[in-house]
């Protein structure tokens, strides 16, 4: 974990002094710098390549009005149907440290969350086996290129449909309303999305959506790090993984962040020090699962299972996911978004 030179040691808020900033250090490099791999698959390649290509396509999802509806579902295969299977194995890339979402428990080393739930039930209906999964932890901002370069077949990683991620990967339907939200200390006196930013070091993650939110408004808040996006980079107010903000806000090296309040919940459940500040989420978004830009056959598939896994009412598999998983931090959830397709 990166820190800035000459910048004096804080105590770690909620996680018990020198001994918690250990163990929250120790556990951010294990999590951050680590590549996945599960039931037999080969571990990810370091260095995922960035860059996104905008196509003629792209430049029509500029002018998009609902970017979150998507191709019918479909049982059918196709080429990258086909190739999944001869492979047999779905590869994934995830998150391993969003907690409730997609983390490694620290007890078993098993991926968790909801998120990884949604996988096995991809891999389920495509390999009719829910472990035939190879899952590749990327961070935030490598999420489109891992698509792009081929080094995955699906990213479920709490990532938000909009219309300039569609200039460059195709998406399904909605599977989780969200919305952003400050986290910040308990006693802090930010309030919210709002001018009480004003002079606050915020952090947000490289390539999210919080980030982009940040440079329409950030009410005289410092967002964006000295040679952002470069090889000299700190990494102390935009950072590769949501986590590294967790840890930053404990460190007391920034203020506050701004992430979605799915993921700032969970967060919340890990340090009972921060809160989410705010009456309500300040954007509305939706997440959804994202594949290589044109792989319709993949996109019409998952938009299947997804169709099965919205089923069942209380007793689908989504609620029964959101019960184990989410539930505790984000209360009053009646059900899924409902799926939006083309043509409706």
């Amino acid at each position: 974990m990166s820190r800035s030179k000459g910048r004096p040691a804080r105590r770690l808020r909620g996680w018990g002094g020198v001994t918690g900033m250990a163990a929250a250090c120790a556990f951010t490099a294990a999590v951050t710098l680590l590549p996945l791999a599960n039931h037999g698959g080969g571990a990810a390649g370091a260095g995922l390549p960035g860059g996104g290509v905008v196509t003629a396509e792209g430049a029509r999802a500029q002018a998009c009005t609902e970017p979150e509806a998507s191709l019918r579902p479909s049982g059918g295969d196709g080429p990258n149907i086909d190739r999944i299977k001869r492979r047999g194995k779905l590869i994934a890339g995830v998150d391993q440290n969003s907690f409730r979402w997609g983390y490694r428990n620290p007890e078993s080393r098993q991926l968790e969350g909801f998120d990884i739930d949604l996988v096995r039930a991809i891999a389920g209906d495509v390999l009719g086996d829910p472990d035939a999964v190879v899952f590749r932890a990327i961070p935030t901002n490598q999420r489109i290129a891992a698509l792009e370069h081929d080094r995955v077949d699906v990213v479920v990683r709490t990532m938000t449909i909009n219309c300039k991620r569609l200039e460059q990967v195709s998406f399904s339907t909605a599977y989780f309303r969200a919305g952003q939200q400050v986290l910040a200390p308990k006693e802090s006196a930010i309030t919210g999305y709002d001018a009480s930013l004003q002079g606050k070091r915020v952090c947000s993650t490289e390539g999210s959506t919080a980030y982009e939110a940040l440079e329409k408004q950030s009410f005289g808040a410092l967002y964006k790090d000295a040679y952002d996006g470069t090889e000299r980079d700190p990494d102390l107010l935009t950072v590769p993984n949501q986590l590294d903000c967790l840890v930053r806000l404990q460190l007391g090296e920034v203020d506050a962040v701004v992430t979605d309040n799915a993921l700032a919940a969970g967060q919340a459940a890990q340090d009972p020090a921060v809160e989410l500040k705010g009456k309500a989420p300040f954007t509305t978004e939706y997440y959804g699962v994202a594949v290589k830009k044109g792989a319709d056959d993949l996109v019409a598939r998952v938009n299947k299972v997804l169709v099965d896994f919205r089923a069942g009412g209380d007793d689908s598999a989504w609620m029964t996911s959101y019960r184990r998983w989410l539930a505790a931090g984000l209360p009053g959830i009646s059900g899924p978004p409902a799926p939006a397709y083309r043509g409706d």
